[in-house]
């Protein structure tokens, strides 16, 4: 699946100097055993030939699933829930482009909230790709 976001990076031409997956906190990771979007930025970071970088972004807060939850309420519950990595440089992503690699994004909630420090901290551009979004139907847009 990691080759299919490479491809479509290819078809879209993005264009990125970093790949960032969007990281879990520490509890979820250690209960589910592997980041899914880690593994599918790694393939696609090797694909492409991207440095990949998994320390820059770190999941400070733990949230509630997004699954039921209205856009409003999923971006509420996860402000602050993303920080740059404290004993990173700015450097590292100062005046760059940056890709998120995620799953699946529903309102772009996930995707905001780990672009906003990355913002903050001197990206020139970020991204987000993902595998799967809903599609809206009947001129709605998803909840």
């Amino acid at each position: 699946m990691g080759n299919l976001l490479a491809q479509a990076y290819q078809h879209y031409q993005l264009h990125a100097d970093l790949i960032i997956p969007v990281p879990l906190h520490k509890t979820r990771l250690e209960q589910r055993g592997y980041n899914q979007a880690e593994l599918l930025a790694q393939t696609c970071a090797d694909t492409l030939q991207i440095p990949l970088q998994t320390d820059l972004l770190y999941r400070e807060k733990t949230t509630s699933t997004q699954v039921n939850l209205t856009a409003p309420k999923r971006r509420e519950n996860l402000q602050d829930a993303f920080y740059y990595m404290p004993g990173s440089t700015t450097k590292t992503v100062f005046k760059r482009k940056i890709l998120i690699i995620d799953d699946v994004s529903t309102t772009g909630a996930t995707l905001e909230a780990c672009a906003a420090p990355l913002f903050a901290a001197g990206a020139q551009s970020v991204w987000g790709l993902v595998l799967a979004r809903p599609t809206v139907t009947k001129g709605k847009r998803p909840t």
